[in-house]
């Protein structure tokens, strides 16, 4: 066997290693990004390591995200994958990665909110509802200060998502104006024995919004 036959075959051995080892990224890269949390909001034009996350994520589902770019940048193929995946979760499809949004993101990428940075979120946690007769109290913390409130309603709630707020349907009762990372609501002048949906919305001091997705709670006879 001649030098050059040896080196042929070396060429090819490694073209097909190199190709096996780019075909692993490739199926390697939706796990990773179920593993990822996405901590800010994302829109147009915005680019970044988390945009690809995003698009890694939502590539993993063709009917979504039929082209399957990972760019890491948001354009408008991205905008339109984000807007079917509104619309597959019942959220207003805007194509913006809103406080809604984000919530449902990261609950199906199975991470976690880092709220170590200013662009990011206050996290939500230790919600509670107690409910008597006409009277209902929520409780719940807040991992950084934030200014609270409880929008609530015998029927569904509906949300309307906009780059750093959402518009929710249903009677608002706030906190009060304080920042705090312990808040405590009562909602008033309910009825007996009644389903009410009800949705707790954040604003840290930055005026990042965070918001818990609708949950319901009944009033006791």
């Amino acid at each position: 066997m001649n030098m050059n036959t040896i080196f042929s075959k070396a060429r090819i051995q490694l073209a097909l290693t190199l190709g096996t080892m780019a075909v692993a990224v490739l199926v390697m890269v939706p796990s990773l990004a179920r593993a990822e949390s996405l901590t800010r909001q994302l829109d147009l034009t915005m680019t970044g390591t988390d945009v690809s996350a995003l698009q890694a994520f939502l590539a993993q589902d063709s009917t979504i995200y039929p082209q399957g770019l990972v760019t890491g940048y948001f354009g408008f193929l991205t905008k339109a994958a984000v807007a079917n995946f509104q619309s597959r979760n019942g959220i207003a499809s805007v194509g913006r990665v809103g406080p809604v949004t984000l919530i449902a993101l990261n609950a199906q990428m199975a991470g976690n909110f880092a709220t170590s940075a200013d662009v990011n979120v206050a996290s939500i946690s230790g919600l509670n509802v107690n409910p008597s007769k006409n009277v209902a109290t929520v409780t719940w913390n807040t991992n950084e200060y934030a200014r609270g409130a409880v929008y609530y309603s015998d029927s569904p709630l509906t949300t309307v998502e906009h780059l750093n707020s959402v518009d929710v349907s249903g009677t608002v009762a706030m906190t009060d104006t304080a920042f705090r990372t312990s808040q405590s609501v009562d909602l008033t002048n309910l009825r007996s024995d009644t389903n009410y949906y009800y949705l707790v919305y954040a604003t840290d001091q930055a005026g990042n919004v965070s918001v818990r997705l609708p949950s319901s709670f009944r009033t006791k006879n």
